[in-house]
């Protein structure tokens, strides 16, 4: 490992190292891999490296975690069966990351054109300038030059400003918004989500056995003013959860008008209110504003990730509140997400030096263009199966079937033919849905696009009606 450090970073060759040991377990069985610690002293090398190195094999789908376990190898041949009987969730992340799939069902614009090279370049740099830092120096709450960015960022006027003190990073968006529902004591409480809704999201707030009030959105991607009102009057609604600007999977901006009515009512009714800003740099619209510029900002908790946008070299998660300060630093301390210094700099040199702005020109065209390649085609070729929301931003299209069919035996069908799509009940914990799927145009691999939405129009026609 020492030998390796000169000229490379430390946590890709424990990377390379972990990916030895993942081939050398084979495919027959899942294999415990090395603790945190036990890696860390093998290889000797901090715990976060390690840490770091873990994620991004899970991100590839080449490890799993189990909660107080550890980490095992991934034994796709044995999860991967269609009719197994597993999780949809699951079955559709495991086959994902087989060999040879046209993936379908991912939603990560930033594959498309990463921000990997600039972030690396820039950590370089600064690995050359800041000698490595006593670990009591390590600020638990996310590297100080990166939360003031954030802060600047953030701030749109006297009335809507946010602090360093304010700005929260964590390891990953899974993390912060765990300790978030711990912080706000979620636990059993009534939240309020618009949906489709991320299924990290709806996943994370069924694990804490929060009530949740699932609110669809109509056309245009408006919110139902009546129906939202009569439900924080007759409901003992804890908080709303709402999309900043773009609502995705769906794809569509909230209107100006909905935005202010919306504020307008939570005012009245004083009811806090989280936003989802992950998005929010993808949107298309030249004169978008966010949800939280009509909000109080003192009801008013945000969060987001780089990821999106940036890419898996920046997996962070962030949280703004100008609440609950001492029990969220006091979680964060505790939970000792031990993120690299270096690494949040150079983000923070990405977003305060416009590196950032120019990046997100670019691929929100790129990005436009493939979402405009696949609407087309499928406008072509399943006009008549499929109506579709057009998208305002983002890497994916939401559609929905005009016939309501079984949607489960589609996606059976499509995964015979090594095709992975993501059906619109992963996006709804009440079933809602069901006739929906995302779809996106960035990993189809060397399939042919036109060819995949045939079979894809095939599996539409020849499911059972329901």
């Amino acid at each position: 490992m020492k030998a390796s450090r000169a000229n490379d970073f430390v946590y890709q060759a424990v990377y390379r190292y972990l990916t030895l040991l993942i081939d050398e377990a084979g495919s027959s069985a899942a294999v415990r891999l090395p603790s945190l610690r036990q890696l860390a002293d093998r290889l000797n090398v901090s715990i976060s490296t390690v840490q770091y190195a873990y994620s991004l094999l899970e991100k590839e789908g080449r490890v799993y975690s189990i909660a107080k376990s550890g980490y095992y190898a991934q034994a796709l041949h044995v999860m991967d069966s269609p009719e197994s009987g597993s999780d949809l969730l699951e079955t559709v992340y495991v086959n994902a990351r087989r060999p040879g799939m046209c993936v379908l069902s991912a939603d990560e614009p930033a594959s498309l054109q990463p921000l990997d090279s600039p972030l690396l370049t820039l950590e370089r740099e600064l690995l050359r300038q800041y000698p490595r830092q006593p670990q009591a120096l390590v600020q638990p709450c996310g590297e100080l030059e990166l939360r003031t960015v954030l802060a600047a960022r953030y701030t749109s006027s006297t009335a809507n400003y946010w602090r360093a003190d304010d700005v929260y990073i964590g390891a990953d968006l899974r993390g912060v918004l765990e300790i978030l529902i711990s912080v706000l004591e979620l636990r059993r409480a009534t939240v309020i989500v618009e949906s489709p809704c991320d299924w990290v999201i709806l996943r994370l707030l069924a694990a804490a056995e929060v009530r949740v009030i699932e609110l669809p959105l109509l056309a245009g991607g408006v919110i139902d003013l009546q129906r939202l009102e009569s439900l924080l009057k007759n409901e003992p609604v804890r908080l709303m959860l709402l999309s900043s600007v773009l609502s995705m999977p769906r794809g569509s901006l909230i209107p100006l008008s909905n935005q202010q009515a919306i504020a307008h009512l939570l005012g009245r009714h004083g009811t806090w209110v989280l936003e989802n800003d992950c998005y929010s740099e993808l949107h298309e619209s030249a004169d978008a504003q966010r949800l939280r510029d009509w909000l109080d900002p003192d009801r008013l908790l945000v969060f987001s990730t780089f990821e999106k946008f940036i890419g898996a070299e920046a997996p962070f998660g962030i949280l703004l509140s100008r609440h609950w300060r001492n029990e969220l630093q006091r979680q964060f301390l505790l939970r000792a997400f031990r993120l690299s210094p270096i690494r949040q700099k150079a983000v923070a040199r990405l977003l305060g030096g416009g590196r950032l702005d120019q990046h997100l020109l670019v691929l929100k065209r790129m990005l436009k263009e493939r979402r405009t390649q696949l609407i087309e085609l499928l406008r072509e070729r399943l006009g008549d199966a499929l109506q579709i929301v057009e998208p305002q931003g983002g890497a994916t299209i939401w559609v929905r079937s005009l016939r309501p069919v079984n949607m489960a035996q589609v996606f059976q069908r499509l995964l015979r033919q090594q095709i992975i799509i993501a059906p619109g009940e992963l996006f709804s914990l009440q079933g809602l849905h069901a006739h929906h799927l995302r779809l996106s145009p960035l990993n189809h691999g060397d399939h042919d696009l036109a060819s995949v939405v045939g079979l894809l129009g095939d599996a539409l026609r020849l499911a059972p009606a329901e």
